[in-house]
């Protein structure tokens, strides 16, 4: 075996790893250096197919990590101070609530949270006020039965920004550091809305 035969070993071992992994960074670390080798293993036989094909799949992974990297550095430094949830924004899609409408009553299944954007909002159990910049609905996800506990009504159009609990929960098994910092923030977020504390969200940040 040559070293040119040896690169191309090695690609394939680095690409068979990488389907071993169950977390997202190192996979697509590994796929990156994999995709590497077996292009320069390409380049050296004149496989130009070859080539091609991992020149194509390096900038999908290399996004994809920049992705999951930024996630986890915005959710860590939410945690430590700074609970915007404007790190899930690309993972939510927004909607415009018209007053008057009902985005959930009490004991319908909760399947998202939402990200108040504009608009104001009331919580009709508590008659409690939701301006923008406040989050609604995320213990959903953790409550018995993912039932809501309350009724939230718009009572000045606005738009919110639904982020699906099948994402989170998503990114949270995919990534370690994610669900570790997401635990984390969500955990705040019920002891300051328990202690009745407005805390470092401007809007309150109540949630339900």
């Amino acid at each position: 075996m040559n070293w040119v035969e040896a690169i191309g070993y090695l690609g394939t071992g680095l690409t068979i790893a990488s389907t071993a992994m169950s977390t997202m960074i190192p996979l697509r670390v590994v796929s990156i250096l994999a995709s590497v080798a077996v292009m320069t293993y390409g380049l050296l036989t004149g496989s130009m197919p070859v080539v091609l094909t991992e020149a194509i799949q390096i900038p999908f992974n290399a996004w994809r990590l920049y992705q999951m990297v930024r996630l986890v550095r915005d959710v860590e430094r939410a945690a430590e101070g700074d609970l915007s949830l404007e790190w899930l924004r690309p993972f939510g899609e927004s909607r415009r609530i018209a007053a008057g409408a009902v985005l959930f009553r009490k004991g319908d299944p909760a399947d998202e949270m939402f990200l108040i954007e504009s608009g104001r909002f009331r919580i009709e159990e508590l008659d409690l006020e939701i301006l923008p910049g406040a989050i609604v609905g995320e213990l959903g996800m953790l409550s018995p039965g993912n039932l809501r506990t309350g009724t939230l009504v718009c009572t000045e159009p606005g738009i919110v920004l639904g982020v699906a609990y099948a994402d989170v929960k998503q990114l949270y098994y995919q990534n370690p550091e994610f669900g570790f910092y997401f635990l984390k923030l969500t955990s705040e977020r019920l002891f300051q809305a328990t202690q009745g504390a407005p805390a470092r969200n401007p809007a309150g940040a109540e949630v339900i």
